[in-house]
């Protein structure tokens, strides 16, 4: 499936910042079922200052304001060739070792709740617990928009009982590791169906199982990823792998504006042509 994505994030400012510097976690990179055709990213009222890929293997840009700047406009779009694998990524890469995906982070440390789901699983295999897994948590954590924030952790979402995919992933990621199985978290896009404006990016669990490496799983959404998801960028939680984070010096109020819009090349087409 070929798919063009427009990413735009706008921050407007009351007054202008004295300093910002915020890490841009939004270039896809080539990998098992997926293959970036093109992609740019463009920056307005801001200076790139660097680009490198982070220990987890994002490509990351820091970018920053000083002066008179109110607005930061960033607009991440390209096109990316990907394929259904069922939701297996593959053998594990890069220069993090799998035991370092082990280890608990803010966002993901186990509760009482999330060990009672855990004890609750069923499966002859490993793999087979992790669909159970992501079946229950579907159940146990109903998809609301704007119910949770960046800082709500993976216990909280429980006893909240409602979340985001953020949630969903944190949850998943924090009861694979109970059960010692290397987890991580995924960011990216989702081709949504009849829905090609969105507000947010999405977000997934990888979990690492012998024989298979590491295979996703959206409990958001109840299904492992396919041809409709392109990733962005991974790590231990959401903190490694936000798309846009980073720090200010100053008073001013901040308004936050995104906008994801994920289609065919054949919509994205037809789009231009009506």
């Amino acid at each position: 499936m070929r798919l063009r994505i427009t990413h735009t994030t706008v921050y407007h400012y009351d007054d202008p910042v004295q300093y910002s510097l915020q890490r841009l976690r939004l270039s896809p990179v080539n990998g098992p079922g997926q293959t970036v055709l093109s992609w740019n990213i463009k920056v307005d009222g801001a200076t790139v200052e660097a680009g490198f890929n982070d220990q987890f293997g994002n490509h990351t840009h820091l970018v920053s304001t000083e002066g008179d700047s109110k607005t930061v406009h960033i607009i991440a779009c390209g096109e990316v060739e990907t394929e259904d694998r069922a939701g297996v990524y593959g053998p594990h890469q890069g220069y993090c070792p799998l035991w370092l995906y082990l280890r608990e982070s803010p966002l993901t440390k186990p509760g009482r709740l999330t060990r009672e789901l855990v004890k609750s699983l069923v499966g002859d295999t490993e793999l087979a617990k992790m669909h159970d897994l992501m079946a229950k948590l579907s159940e146990a954590v109903v998809y609301e928009t704007g119910s949770t924030g960046t800082e709500t952790t993976a216990e909280q979402a429980l006893e909240a009982g409602h979340g985001v995919c953020q949630d969903h992933a944190h949850v998943f990621i924090t009861a694979a590791r109970l059960m010692n199985l290397p987890a991580r978290y995924v960011s990216g896009y989702l081709m949504m169906e009849g829905i090609t404006d969105q507000t947010a990016t999405h977000a997934w669990a990888e979990v690492h199982l012998q024989g298979l490496g590491w295979v996703g799983f959206d409990a958001a959404n109840n299904v492992c990823p396919d041809a409709r998801y392109v990733r962005i960028a991974t790590g231990l939680c959401y903190a490694d792998a936000a798309p846009v984070s980073g720090m200010r010096i100053g008073l001013a109020g901040e308004d936050l504006n995104v906008k994801v819009v994920v289609e065919t090349k054949e919509q994205s087409q037809s789009q231009s042509q009506s």
